[in-house]
């Protein structure tokens, strides 16, 4: 019963999914390509950043930044102009900010 349980919680976190990005340095390593707005208003999705890994959320716009690529569940890459991005973000003072605003794009982040 013990293994059967394991292996249940073993799935389980295996499919949730955690928002911990790695910045990249060449929009060609990038799984996502993201611009910063300046208002909440036009971004798709509301991004805190959290101080610790165990912290992050799961797709709710909580993030972690790792410091290795392999530690990433998602590499993303900042672009200049708006037009460039997959995602637009806006960076939250607090995480109760945090969340989807366009959840039609929700999938990017998967």
């Amino acid at each position: 019963m013990k293994l059967i349980l394991f292996v249940a919680l073993l799935i389980i976190s295996s499919l949730s999914y955690s928002q911990k990005v790695y910045t990249v340095d060449y929009e060609s390593r990038a799984d996502v390509k993201v611009f910063v707005v300046d208002y909440e208003s036009r971004a798709d999705l509301v991004v805190y950043k959290v101080d610790y890994e165990s912290r992050a959320g799961d797709n709710d716009g909580n993030w972690f930044f790792v410091d290795y690529e392999s530690r990433a569940d998602k590499s993303i890459f900042f672009v200049e102009y708006e037009s460039r991005a997959d995602l637009k973000i806006f960076f939250a003072d607090y995480s109760s900010r945090a969340g989807w605003k366009n959840s039609s794009k929700k999938h990017l982040m998967y």
